[in-house]
Order: structure tokens, then C-alpha cells, then sequence
């Protein structure tokens, strides 16, 4: 099976401060299903290291005011071309991102408050039929 996962969860250093945030767990996984790194940031041009940004409403806006929905949107855009192309029904996706996130996310006060709602990417995947697991539910795949 092959599965979409937030290229910043297996080790790149794709995310906004230039980090990455590394489950190990994930491994398990290529051992049986072919992991397919994404990062809807990347994809929409945006750079890395960058400011981070939040949800506000419909909009994505970086903490210094600049509105980033467009390349949100073309990042999601592109990831799901991905998700088809290589027919994924899952995605592990990094939680509480305006991006990834899934049930809960930034509050678009930089102030690390969450508020239910999903990221542009999360919400796009969703929608077309491709089932949405956060970092912190990683064990439902690892049955």
C-alpha cells in the first residue's frame, strides 16, 4: 500500500523553522508500505526555513500579516495530484499544522492555542476519500 506522509514526520527538515519532527515509529511502516514524503508548503513554493502561519477563517496568514492561502492551496492542490497518482487511501500527517492538521489546529494567534478544524491539505485529502492519521494515532496503521 502506498501512503502519503509529512515529509517533516520521517526526518526532513522541511518545516517552517527548518526542523523536522521525526517519528521513528513511522519505520515500521516502510517495512510492509511504500512511504511517500510530501510537504504541501514546499509544493505551494513557499521556502524553508519560513514564517510560520495560521488559519484564520478561510485564510492562511504568516505571523508577519503576509496572506499565504495561495500557496497553501496550491501545495494541497498538489499533494492530492500525488495521493491520485500513486492511489494512496492514507495519509499520516503532521497534527495541529494549518496544512496538515486534522481535528484540531492553531487558533491564528500564534499564542499555541488549538481550536477544532483541519489544515487546507488535511481537509483537500478528506475530502477526496483519503483517510487522515495524525502522528499521535500512528498505532491504527501499526496493527
Amino acid at each position: 500500500m502506498n501512503i502519503l506522509v509529512s515529509a517533516c514526520l520521517l526526518g526532513i527538515n522541511v518545516r517552517y523553522d527548518g526542523k523536522s519532527k521525526l517519528v521513528e515509529k513511522i519505520k515500521i511502516l516502510s517495512k510492509e508500505h511504500n512511504l511517500i514524503p510530501i510537504c504541501p508548503e514546499i509544493y505551494g513554493g513557499m521556502t524553508t526555513p519560513r514564517e510560520p502561519s495560521e488559519k484564520i477563517g478561510d485564510s492562511i496568514i504568516s505571523k508577519t500579516g503576509e496572506d499565504v492561502t495561495d500557496k497553501f492551496v496550491k501545495g494541497a492542490e498538489e499533494t492530492l495530484k500525488l495521493a491520485k497518482f500513486f492511489d494512496c487511501k492514507y495519509a499520516i500527517l503532521k497534527e495541529r499544522s494549518p496544512s496538515c492538521g486534522y481535528g484540531k489546529i492553531y487558533d491564528g494567534t500564534f499564542s499555541g492555542k488549538l481550536v477544532d478544524g483541519n489544515g487546507l491539505t488535511a481537509d483537500l485529502l478528506a475530502k477526496n476519500g483519503i483517510k487522515i492519521i495524525g502522528e499521535s494515532e500512528l498505532e491504527k496503521l501499526l496493527k
